[in-house]
C-alpha cells in the first residue's frame, strides 16, 4: 500500500470516493447517486479506508431494530489480504454495539471464500442461504450465506 493506512467516518459527501472502491470490488457497482441516497435513509453509517489520498476500502452498515445489517463492504483489489476489510468489519462492528445492536448480519457469495473466511474468523456463524441472491450477467447467478454475528457475546 503507498502510504499508511487511515480509516474513518464516510458521509454522504464522500459517495464519489466510495463509489469509486465500490467498482474496484465489484462486477456491478453501486454509484455515487446510489450511495448517495443510501445515506438518508435511518441508521446508516459509512467507512472509507485510504491509504494516502487513495481510496482503497469502504463500508456501508445499517442498524435497525437491534440489528446491524452489513449493506456492502470493498476493498481495492491491489491491497486486498493486508488487513483493510478486517479493520473496516471492526469498526462498523464496535459502531453497531454502540447503536446497541445485538446482532449483525451479511450476504456473502457462496464463491467467495477468502470473504466467507474473514467474517468466520470475526465469528460470523451460517444463518441461511439465499438462492440465486447475486446476478454476475453472462456468467450467471450465484447464492449468497446468510451470515450472523451475536453481538452481545462478543468483545467490543
Amino acid at each position: 500500500m503507498s502510504g499508511e493506512l487511515q480509516l474513518g467516518w464516510a458521509t454522504a459527501d464522500d459517495a464519489a470516493a466510495l463509489a469509486q472502491v465500490h467498482a474496484e470490488g465489484f462486477p456491478q457497482p453501486w454509484d455515487a447517486a446510489a450511495i448517495h441516497r443510501l445515506f438518508a435513509g435511518p441508521g446508516v453509517f459509512g467507512l472509507l479506508a485510504r491509504a494516502g489520498e487513495r481510496p482503497v476500502g469502504m463500508a456501508l452498515c445499517r442498524v435497525a431494530a437491534g440489528e446491524m445489517e452489513v449493506l456492502t463492504i470493498a476493498v481495492d483489489p491491489t491491497v486486498r489480504r493486508r488487513g483493510v476489510a478486517r479493520s473496516l468489519m471492526a469498526t462498523a462492528l464496535g459502531a453497531a454495539r454502540e447503536a446497541g445492536a445485538e446482532a449483525a448480519f451479511l450476504e456473502v457469495a457462496d464463491d467467495n471464500a477468502p470473504a466467507a473466511a474473514l467474517y468466520a474468523s470475526l465469528g460470523f456463524r451460517r444463518a441461511g442461504l439465499r438462492r440465486n441472491y447475486y446476478d454476475r450477467g453472462d456468467e450467471g447467478r450465484v447464492d449468497a450465506l446468510v451470515m450472523r454475528l451475536d453481538l452481545t457475546s462478543q468483545p467490543s
